[in-house]
């Protein structure tokens, strides 16, 4: 394919939902060695109510093999919301659309389980709030500097705070969660051709903020070659496991 057959398949490519399915043969990432969506289905079986934050398209949970008796989710995108709602009613589950830094939609107390796959923010508070004494926060977190390789060849150098171990456990600590596992990796992905990271950058869009394909055409193209030449782009994600219960008073 030329390379404006790549960059126009990479557009056209609808972003809703958290499938990536897409980009099988496309781009690879090696997977934490933690099994996230086996700790959720786990989680989730033994709670009688759980929580997910920040669903996306409910794709995630929807794996899960036994849902609670209560199933209930949070996404503040609209057409995710609705990707969401078709996608766990076959589990009961019930989305609600609530914006990040919103209040959750929840009464103290609520839920044995909240969880959130790469959430964009840390409600803290509100994660506190919600959960049950006894109850666990399971969260997949991006680490600071995730993806920097692609980042840093649209953007330049950049500061990387943020989302590091150390500063995860002081927010949980801060707001009377009990940390009680905290696991960092770091993980290989590939791109093998441009419409896979152009595709990437429209779904994942705080990788490279505002990304437009017009905006970065000429990176773009020197991206491209260098998929030529070399087969694939490399990257490297980073992940963090966090599982925090509030003490039992």
């Amino acid at each position: 394919m030329t390379f404006e057959d790549l960059l126009a398949e990479g557009e056209a490519v609808p972003v809703e939902g958290w499938d990536f399915s897409w980009f099988e043969g496309r781009a690879t990432e090696e997977r934490p060695p933690w099994g996230y969506s086996r700790l959720l289905g786990k989680r989730m079986a033994a709670a009688s109510a759980g929580l997910d934050l920040q669903t996306g398209g409910g794709e995630v949970l929807a794996g899960i093999p036994k849902p609670p008796p209560v199933l209930a989710a949070t996404e503040g995108w609209p057409p995710n919301v609705e990707v969401a709602r078709k996608t766990l009613a076959p589990l009961g589950g019930q989305v609600a659309e609530a914006e990040i830094d919103a209040p959750l939609p929840f009464p103290d107390e609520s839920f044995d389980v909240v969880s959130s796959r790469h959430p964009i923010e840390n409600p803290w508070r509100e994660i506190a709030r919600v959960l049950r004494p006894g109850g666990t926060f399971l969260s997949q977190q991006i680490g600071a500097g995730t993806v920097r390789e692609l980042k840093e060849f649209f953007l330049g150098p950049q500061d990387y705070g943020g989302w590091t171990p150390d500063v995860l456990r002081a927010e949980a600590e801060t707001v009377g969660l009990r940390v009680e596992r905290l696991e960092p990796a770091e993980l290989r992905m590939e791109f093998f051709d441009l419409a896979a990271v152009v595709h990437f950058l429209r779904k994942v869009i705080w990788i490279v903020p505002s990304f437009e394909v017009a905006k970065y055409r000429d990176k773009l193209a020197e991206l491209h070659r260098v998929i030529e030449t070399d087969g694939k782009f490399v990257a490297h994600s980073r992940r963090v496991l966090v599982e925090a219960v509030k003490p039992i008073t």
